[in-house]
C-alpha cells in the first residue's frame, strides 16, 4: 500500500482529495502521494499565514528563536526516519541523506542564534534616529528536488526569525520528507506560521502572483528565476532567488595530486553531481594535467553507482526523468563530437530500471562544448589543461553564472589570490561545498539575487524602518 502524505495548513494536516505520485528514482517504482492543491487550497494557506502573521509578528525574538530551536530538535530526534525516506525519494545515498537530515537541523540551531539589532544612526542633542527590521510578512517559498529538506529548513527558519510566516512549496519530485517535518512540527509552531502544500509545476506561479504573498525566496534554475522575477514585479514582491551555476575549480601546479584527487572528484560528484555548487568545470595546470587526470580516473572506477538504499553505494541515480534525460543528452553530444572519455561515456543502462548514469570524466574538451558551457547537473565531469594561472581564470570567468568556485594549490595566499579574482558570490580554497549558517551565500550575475544564510539573509526577509524623534523642539 501507498503511503498518503498530508499538507499543513493553519496547524491542520489536511489533503485535497487528489493525489500525485512520487516515484522512487532508483526503480522507478510508485513510494508515496501527497495532495495536488491548487488556487483554492493556496488561497486558504495564505489566508492562515496572512492571519498568524499579526501575532507572530510582535512576539519576542526570544520565542520566535525557541520555536526554531524546537524545529530542529524534532528533525534531530527523527533523523534516522527522515533520512530513509529522503532517500527513497530522492535517490541520493543513505550517507548524503544523513548528513543533509543532520545538517538541516544543525543549521537550523546554529541560525537561532542570529538576531538583527536596531542601529543608532544619529544621537544628538538635537535629534535621536535609529533604524530598525520590521518583517516583510507572508513569504512564498519554493524548493528544489536536490536537497529538498535541508532547502526547506533553509526557508522557514530566516522567515520564522524575522517575524514572517510562509507558505512553502516543495518540489512535486521530493516532498515525501518535508511532509513528514511539516508533520512533526504541526503542534510545535503556532497555526498559520508555517504552511507547507504541495501540488504541480503550475503552483509555483500561482505563488509567485498571489496578490498577499509580499516576497518569494527561490532556489532552482535560472531560467525559472527570471519567470519568478517577472512574476513578482507586478506586486513588487521582495525576492530572494538561489539559482544555477557553471561552478569551476582552478587546480595551481603545486598542488599535490595524491592529495586532492579524491576531494575534487568529490567537489564534482557529490549528490551525483545534482549540487548548485558542484564543480561543473575542472581547470587543471598543464604540468600536473596527465597525472592528476590519471589519479581521478582511478579513484572514479572505485566508486559505486546504485540504489542510495543499499550498502556501498557512493552515487545514486538522478532525481528524475527529465533531468536524467538531459545529462544522458549531453553526454550523446560529447560523443558526436568525438570528445574523450576518461571513464564512463556510455551513457544509459537500458537493462535496470531507475535513472543511473555511470560516472563520466572527460579528456580536455574545447571551450566552447556544451558539456562546459552548460551546467549539466549530473555524474559528468570536464577536465581541462590550462597553462597560466591568468588564462585560467579568464576562462573560469567567461560565464553567465557566478555561484562559486575553488582553487586548489600548496600556497593558501596564492589560493587567495586568485579567488579574489573569481566573479562568483563563493570561493573556496584548498576545500569545497562548504556554507554556513553565519557567513552569506549568494550569487554574482545570473546566479541569483539576494543572499541566503547570515545575518545577511535573515535581512532579506525584512524592511528597514527609521524612527527619528526631535529633542529640541518637544512642546514644553
Amino acid at each position: 500500500m501507498v503511503t498518503q502524505y498530508n499538507n499543513l495548513i493553519n496547524g491542520e494536516m489536511v489533503d485535497t482529495g487528489e493525489w500525485l505520485n512520487v516515484v522512487n528514482p532508483a526503480n522507478e517504482e510508485v513510494i508515496g502521494q501527497v495532495p495536488a492543491c491548487g488556487q483554492d487550497e493556496l488561497d486558504t494557506a495564505v489566508s492562515a499565514a496572512r492571519a498568524a502573521f499579526r501575532t507572530w509578528s510582535k512576539t519576542p525574538v526570544e520565542e520566535r528563536q525557541a520555536a526554531v530551536m524546537a524545529i530542529s530538535a524534532a528533525i534531530k530526534e527523527n533523523a534516522d526516519e527522515l533520512y530513509r525516506l529522503l532517500t527513497s525519494e530522492q535517490g541520493k545515498p543513505h550517507a548524503q541523506a544523513k548528513g543533509e537530515i543532520y545538517g538541516a537541523a544543525g543549521m537550523a540551531a546554529a541560525q537561532s542564534t542570529l538576531t538583527l539589532e536596531d542601529e543608532i544612526t544619529e544621537d544628538s542633542e538635537k535629534r535621536l534616529s535609529r533604524t530598525r527590521r520590521v518583517p516583510v510578512g507572508v513569504v512564498g517559498g519554493i524548493v528544489p528536488w536536490n536537497f529538498p529538506v535541508s532547502m526547506a529548513v533553509q526557508k522557514i527558519v530566516p522567515a520564522m526569525l524575522s517575524g514572517c510566516t510562509i507558505v512553502l512549496k516543495p518540489s512535486p519530485f521530493t516532498p515525501l520528507a518535508t511532509l513528514r517535518v511539516a508533520e512533526l512540527i504541526a503542534d510545535i509552531v503556532p497555526a498559520g506560521v508555517v504552511n507547507i502544500i504541495t501540488g504541480e509545476d503550475d503552483l509555483g506561479p500561482m505563488i509567485t502572483a498571489h496578490p498577499d504573498i509580499d516576497k518569494i525566496t527561490f532556489t532552482g534554475s535560472t531560467a525559472t528565476g527570471k519567470h519568478i522575477m517577472e512574476g513578482a514585479a507586478k506586486d513588487l514582491k521582495r525576492i530572494t532567488l538561489e539559482l544555477g551555476g557553471n561552478d569551476a575549480s582552478i587546480v595551481l601546479p603545486d598542488a599535490n595530486v595524491e592529495k586532492v584527487a579524491e576531494q575534487l572528484f568529490w567537489s564534482s560528484f557529490m549528490n551525483a553531481g545534482q549540487v548548485c555548487i558542484a564543480a561543473k568545470r575542472v581547470y587543471i595546470h598543464e604540468d600536473i594535467y596527465d597525472e592528476l587526470s590519471a589519479a581521478i580516473a582511478e579513484y572514479a572506477k572505485t566508486v559505486k553507482v546504485g540504489d542510495g538504499s543499499q550498502q556501498g553505494t557512493a552515487v545514486g541515480p538522478i532525481q528524475n526523468e527529465k533531468q536524467y534525460e538531459r545529462v544522458l543528452e549531453l553526454i550523446q553530444d560529447a560523443k558526436d563530437n568525438g570528445y574523450k572519455f576518461l571513464v564512463g561515456g556510455e551513457g544509459a543502462q537500458d537493462d535496470i530500471p531507475g535513472y543511473y548514469v555511470p560516472v563520466t570524466i572527460l579528456d580536455n574538451p574545447p571551450e566552447d562544448a556544451r558539456i562546459v558551457a552548460e551546467e549539466q547537473f549530473g555524474p559528468v565531469m570536464p577536465l581541462m589543461k590550462f597553462s597560466t594561472t591568468e588564462e585560467a581564470i579568464a576562462r573560469a570567468n567567461a560565464s553567465e553564472y557566478g555561484l562559486a568556485g575553488a582553487v586548489w594549490t600548496a600556497d593558501p595566499d596564492k589560493g587567495v589570490e586568485v579567488a579574489e579574482q573569481l566573479e562568483t558570490g563563493t570561493v573556496w580554497v584548498n576545500e569545497y561545498l562548504h556554507l554556513s549558517p553565519f557567513a552569506p551565500f549568494g550569487g554574482h550575475k545570473q546566479s541569483g539575487f539576494g543572499a541566503e544564510y547570515g545575518k545577511e539573509g535573515l535581512t532579506e526577509f525584512t524592511y528597514p524602518q527609521v524612527i527619528t524623534v526631535k529633542r529640541d523642539n518637544v512642546p514644553a
